[in-house]
């Protein structure tokens, strides 16, 4: 057992020191109900590594893709091109080894990518300080309730019915672990402004969504002056980090926080993951934002260095006044953020935009011409909602069988909200004319 380091001894050592007779005692507190107690039917207790390498290879070879074909899935994590530069900078060897900075000082090149990081993320929300990387989009919007929270010594939080449902869920799960309310109002396609009937004098944040998960593009304002009427707070979310190049920005629609997903920039799908959640925020919200945040400094001699300025969680100093117990971060993730744009700069990203969203203007035209199919999204960026006469996890299941990867029904993500013949569907830079054509040819087929 070569890749085992202790031997029978050392861990009969290590038990009479602890006092427990087996390793079994640490499972104590799992009921018995929920403990295997058999091996794995059909899983051998080894392998050889070229058997498990072949194993491995039958099992990828099952995936499909998004590169395979024709690809129209969006809802929170999107298919960009990343630029081959991005993937060598990220696997270099000083960057790549690097897990966070616990004794920062002596890791200059990490602190300073970081501190780019932040300085791009507050330049495309129009906010004064973002942090230097949460989990995801998710997770960020979750902390951004908390901290409203404690900015403001409340107790309610009010979401739209636009916010995405996995975003919403996060924020309830941590809400309510700390006896905070959550408000959520119902799925609508466009009614981010709705938020405005729900703040009171109790409310800590308002949080609306733009694009929403249906797509739909809202201007905030009238949202930001609701909740700062009542001294309240505005939160901003976006999944779309993309959009940010073309859509009006959250600080210039009055967000005292803007989160939302990297993803989009830098970070190719993965399966799921790991991804990196953007928070940004208002200057005098600084102290009460959750994760880190690095600062640019001069050292004895007078040299520029960076340092962690901020470093909130309760690993470090901050200990229970810790404002989140977030234990890592998506540095890698953040870095390969940071390379993208810096290949795309200002109007790179602008560029990029406006591709994106011809592209679904394109995809919109070409499946409106189709009979019984109806556009919901008013107002869209790079995806939108439609409705179809069919069920449409039956329409994306037909669409596969031709080839095409048609989108995401809303019943997936909501499902008792009434949407079982509704599809979001989304186009970027990497959609073609002919996976456009071949889409509406499909779902003309189809419908």
């Amino acid at each position: 057992m070569r890749y085992l380091p202790l031997t029978p001894e050392d861990r009969a050592a290590m038990l009479n020191t602890i006092g427990a007779a087996s390793v079994d005692d640490f499972y104590e507190d799992v009921p018995q109900s929920a403990r295997l107690g058999t091996t794995i039917a059909g899983l051998p207790d080894h392998q050889g590594e070229l058997a498990v390498e072949r194993h491995m290879g039958r099992l990828a070879a099952k995936n499909r893709t998004a590169s395979d074909g024709p690809f129209f899935v969006g809802c929170g994590a999107y298919k960009h091109h990343v630029p081959a530069s991005v993937d060598m900078i990220i696997q270099r060897s000083e960057f790549l080894t690097t897990y966070t900075p616990y004794q920062p000082e002596i890791a200059q090149g990490t602190l300073q990518t970081l501190f780019e990081f932040q300085t791009q993320v507050a330049a495309m929300t129009a906010m004064d300080v973002a942090n230097a990387s949460m989990y995801d989009g998710s997770t960020s919007c979750a902390e951004a309730a908390v901290m409203a929270c404690r900015a403001t010594r409340r107790k309610k939080v009010v979401l739209s019915g636009g916010v995405h449902p996995h975003y919403a869920d996060a924020t309830r799960l941590l809400c309510e672990a700390q006896g905070i309310e959550v408000v959520q109002l119902p799925p609508a396609v466009d009614d981010e402004l709705a938020l405005i009937d729900f703040v009171d004098d109790e409310t800590a944040c308002l949080i609306g969504q733009s694009p929403n998960v249906f797509g739909t593009v809202t201007d905030l304002t009238p949202v930001a002056d609701a909740a700062h009427e009542k001294k309240a707070l505005m939160v901003s979310v976006f999944t779309e980090a993309v959009s940010l190049g073309l859509v009006t920005p959250p600080g210039e629609m009055g967000a005292d926080i803007a989160v939302g997903e990297g993803q989009s920039i830098g970070n190719a799908l993965n399966f799921g993951g790991p991804y990196v959640g953007l928070f940004a925020c208002t200057q005098k919200l600084v102290r009460q934002m959750p994760g880190r945040l690095c600062g640019e400094t001069v050292d004895a001699d007078g040299n520029r260095g960076f340092v962690l300025t901020l470093s909130t969680r309760e690993q470090h100093i901050r200990r229970e006044k810790a404002t989140s117990n977030i234990c890592t971060n998506s540095g890698l993730c953040a870095l390969a953020f940071t390379a993208h744009m810096t290949l795309l700069g200002g109007k790179g990203l602008r560029d990029l935009a406006v591709l994106n969203h011809e592209a679904a203007c394109d995809l919109a035209d070409a499946l409106d011409s189709i009979p019984d199919v109806e556009i919901l999204t008013p107002r869209f960026f790079n995806e939108f909602a439609f409705r179809t006469q069919m069920d449409a996890e039956a329409v994306l299941a037909m669409l596969e069988e031709r080839g095409v990867l048609g989108g995401v029904r809303a019943s997936r993500l909501l499902p008792d909200a009434g949407m079982g013949n509704v599809i979001i569907a989304a186009a970027t830079e990497c959609t073609t004319q002919e996976d456009i054509a071949a889409y509406a040819a499909a779902l003309k087929e189809v419908v």
